[in-house]
């Protein structure tokens, strides 16, 4: 069967890495391969690429790769028959693969939006590889077959759909192969950009010194080299803080590091969310509107999570006074009496917890403070998610909310109906969630706003 080949003589210092890739459109792939480092990488002996059409392998003269799905519906389907025969000819290239008569090649990665994302952990492991398979797709996808008869992992460059695997695929071959020993010259280039060290990478300057009005930092400058690594360390962490504040959970920090980022003021989302716990309507067992009476396990932990978080505020609503006044000795004693020497933590967490009379008296509290009426989010253990925990944050940079929690046995329907949104289940799919308010709200709280949100 014919087979499209790109490569250079073998590299004498490093291994070549060796990339097949299985594609309708060899073509596609021309232009990218033979240029700049990529070029100068195939032309040394680094990396080989070698190029399977699955319509190489067809029987008909046509050569048809593709056909209608079981079951009906639209678009089609590549055939099994032509692409285990692609991948069972790379396995027979493979060495101790013909002697062995084993049917599989080396790491086979069908590009799918089904599949793992493509991070900078898995380019450096790629980059370790000897010799990968790349299998692009196209129409409705790849009979399923194929991975049953070969061990086959698939791999997304994120959560949208591509007209095919091409581009895909050579984002991979992209990632990978620029960490492969000698392929940017100088080694510590691989090392020093974005997410290799688990952070953004830190701005860079060249000549001129200046320009129109804008200098390059003066420690760029100075010559030392310990207060230069400082500082790009620093202006590293700013950057992740401020763009891709999720990644720095995996990031390796030091106490410095901790200490600069709590160092740095931001505008965070969680001052725009107010929860607020009713006692009042909320259900009883037999889904009756009821008043129930307020816990000091609640008052504690829920202010305690919400000042973690930064909230803007935490309301306990009851009608009822007797219950209100158990609310204001608590807050009495812990924020303004013996408490607050006791144990200064409590009296900050303890200091944005107000009890008040009904939930429209929360909402006119937040829309003084803010300006604009807020949204309302219910909650339940059994139903909702009209709006996802994401979404739900980023409507936070525009607009307050107040975050309902029901006690009891839920929210009253009176409250629900006035919502604008409901939030998922925190466990939707168990077959037991039965989570204290507290814990609820904590847990509510992580989804929404996350670490450094």
């Amino acid at each position: 069967m014919p087979k499209a080949r790109l490569c250079g003589p073998k590299h004498g210092l490093h291994a070549t890495m060796k990339i097949n890739l299985v594609t309708l459109f060899p073509e596609f792939f021309t232009s990218p391969l033979a240029s700049a480092l990529m070029q100068k990488a195939v032309a040394s002996g680094l990396v080989e690429f070698a190029f399977y059409n699955p319509r190489d392998y067809t029987d008909d003269k046509r050569q048809t790769v593709d056909d209608r799905p079981y079951g009906g519906g639209p678009g089609m389907v590549m055939l099994l028959e032509p692409l285990a025969r692609a991948l069972q000819a790379i396995a027979m290239q493979t060495p101790n693969c013909a002697e062995s008569g084993l049917p599989h090649a080396r790491r086979i990665i069908y590009m799918s939006p089904k599949g793992r994302r493509l991070d900078q952990k898995m380019a450096q492991e790629l980059a370790l590889e000897k010799e990968i398979t790349l299998l692009c797709g196209r129409y409705e996808g790849i009979d399923a077959r194929l991975a049953e008869l070969f061990a086959i992992e698939e791999v997304s460059l994120g959560d949208f759909v591509l007209n095919g695997g091409e581009t895909a695929a050579l984002a991979v071959c992209e990632a990978a192969c620029r960490l492969v020993p000698g392929f940017m010259g100088h080694e510590e280039s691989g090392t020093e950009e974005s997410f290799s060290a688990g952070l953004l990478e830190y701005p860079h300057y060249t000549r001129p010194e200046s320009y129109q009005g804008l200098a390059v930092p003066e420690v760029l400058k100075s010559g030392d080299h310990a207060k230069i690594n400082r500082w790009r360390r620093d202006e590293a962490l700013r950057a992740t803080l401020a763009a891709r504040p999720d990644i720095l959970q995996a990031a390796s920090l030091d106490e410095n590091d901790i200490k600069l980022l709590r160092a740095i003021e931001r505008k965070l989302p969680g001052h725009n969310l107010y929860v607020a716990l009713l006692h009042y309507p909320v259900l009883d067992k037999q889904q009756k509107s009821v008043s129930v009476a307020v816990t000091n396990l609640d008052i504690h932990d829920i202010s305690r999570a919400a000042r973690t978080y930064g909230l803007g505020g935490f309301f306990i609503v009851t009608p009822l006074q007797d219950q209100r006044l158990i609310v204001e000795e608590v807050l009495e004693h812990w924020v303004k009496g013996p408490g607050s020497i006791s144990n200064p933590d409590r009296k900050e967490a303890l200091s944005q917890t107000m009890a008040v009379n009904a939930l429209d008296d929360a909402i006119a509290l937040v829309e003084k403070r803010h300006g604009v009426a807020p949204l309302l989010w219910s909650s339940s253990a059994q139903s909702g998610g009209s709006i996802s925990f994401s979404d739900a944050k980023n409507a936070l940079h525009e607009r307050p909310a107040i975050l309902l929690l029901g006690t009891s046995h839920g929210l009253a329907p009176e409250v629900t109906q006035k919502c604008h949104a409901a939030l998922p289940p925190l466990r939707w799919a168990s077959p037991y969630n039965h989570l204290s308010v507290r814990c609820a709200a904590a847990l509510m709280f992580d989804r929404i706003l996350g670490e450094w949100g």
